[in-house]
């Protein structure tokens, strides 16, 4: 049984004044390589950021099973210092600010979310005051990488740019020599752009005929892409009208490379075999069926497992941070979330004080090893995390779908790009 505190301390005027008071000093040293004094209380306690709402609220479930399912097998190996993690109840809705001081208020010493990367920010600021780390399950907007927050930031989701070396990559394996780049207007398409750019020069594949479109206008785009051997195309809304002008433009589904926000069921909504030979990538990974029947055993009505290993292992990653640490506090976390992860923050493949690690996959496997006092290096549901000094995973994984000749997508691969 998972102890989830129903109480919640309300928000004094002298505890918010102590979050203000910490403004000064919160970028002045960088949480992920500092050194902090022990600051907590003996019980390790995890808040959830869950800020999906109206058609994309099924987001939330996965994600709080999946924490639920982490702090439980903590729990079952001993918890954190002989006491229990405790999983604080999950603060609902878009109001991160409110949302964010709830859960310091309650004392959180970590938090999990949000989903949604516009909703950050705000987290972040409110948060990194307090020195609590906040690591997002979901958040891919590649500008978070440098906001600051004093190393008070991770994300167990990869940033946009790796979307693009992924498709870039998916070209390298079909032996193509040759790619244009198409991306719709937008910092969520540029990223990625820019990421399958600095990708395919990387692998020396020739960029020719790359350009950006605006809203579904991707067909006069793709008259100068004809000539290239793959095609990426990047959008995340009207896609069948993108897909429709592209395929008019004359270029067939076996050159095309599709980004997530393109990935859909469009049957005869398209041309005959419009998409036939076409991939597009998905961040993550479908979890194993043992994961999910663990899941599913703390939501058992639950329909979709997206983000339900990307918050599983944040949540694993704070509490195997705790135990390196010795210590709840939130600046003693954030010192050890790099390490525990098996990244680095200075460049060398080192982390301050952290000597040889050993890599164990989930978190069981990981606590027993720690219990030994062992060094632990974790690799997840999700895959390797390896964070590096913005926090950021240093190795991303994606499910590859192939379209068929009815233009419907089938799982059928899988490829992961080292950033």
């Amino acid at each position: 049984m998972v102890p989830l505190r129903g109480a919640r301390r309300p928000l004094a005027a002298v505890a918010l004044a102590s979050v203000l008071a910490l403004a000064a000093c919160a970028g002045a040293v960088d949480a992920r390589n500092a050194s902090p004094p022990a600051s907590g209380d003996g019980v390790l306690r995890l808040g959830l950021l869950l800020d999906s709402t109206g058609e994309s609220q099924y987001l939330n479930d996965a994600q709080r099973a999946a924490v639920v399912l982490a702090v439980q097998q903590a729990n079952a190996a001993g918890g954190f210092g002989g006491k229990p993690v405790e999983m604080l109840p999950p603060e609902t809705g878009s109001d991160m600010e409110a949302a964010a001081r709830h859960l310091i208020a309650a004392g959180a010493d970590a938090v999990i979310g949000p989903t949604d990367s516009g909703h950050a920010r705000t987290a972040i600021d409110v948060l990194s005051l307090a020195k609590v780390p906040l690591i997002s399950p979901a958040n891919t907007a590649a500008s978070l990488s440098t906001y600051r927050s004093g190393g008070y930031y991770f994300r167990t989701a990869a940033p946009e740019g790796a979307e693009g070396a992924a498709l870039v990559e998916l070209a390298r394996r079909a032996g193509a020599k040759s790619i244009a780049i198409l991306h719709q207007a937008g910092d969520h398409g540029k990223a990625e752009a820019d990421g399958a750019s600095a990708a395919a020069r990387a692998v020396g594949l020739k960029e020719t005929g790359s350009t950006e479109f605006t809203g579904h206008a991707a067909g006069a785009a793709a008259g100068g892409a004809k000539v290239a051997d793959a095609v990426v195309l990047i959008a995340q809304t009207e896609g069948q009208a993108i897909l429709a002008g592209v395929r008019d433009a004359g270029v067939p589904g076996s050159r095309l490379l599709l980004s997530s926000g393109l990935l859909g069921r469009y049957g005869p909504a398209l041309a005959n075999r419009a998409l036939e030979g076409a991939k597009a990538v998905v961040p993550g990974v479908f979890p194993d069926s043992e994961f999910q029947s663990a899941v599913l055993e703390h939501a058992p009505g639950l329909t979709d497992m997206t983000f339900a290993a990307e918050a599983y292992d944040a949540a694993s990653l704070a509490i195997l941070s705790a135990g390196a640490a010795k210590d709840d506090g939130g600046p003693s976390i954030a010192s050890k979330l790099v390490s525990v992860s098996g990244g680095s923050v200075q460049g060398n493949g080192s982390v301050q004080g952290n000597g040889q690690r050993e890599k164990c996959t989930g978190l069981p496997a990981c606590l027993a090893s720690q219990a030994k006092g062992t060094s632990v290096d974790y690799d997840g549901q999700s895959g390797p995390i390896a964070f590096d000094s913005h926090g950021d995973v240093t190795t991303a994984r994606f499910m590859v779908f192939g379209f068929g000749a009815d233009n419907l997508p089938t799982r059928n691969d899988e490829v992961t790009v080292t950033q």
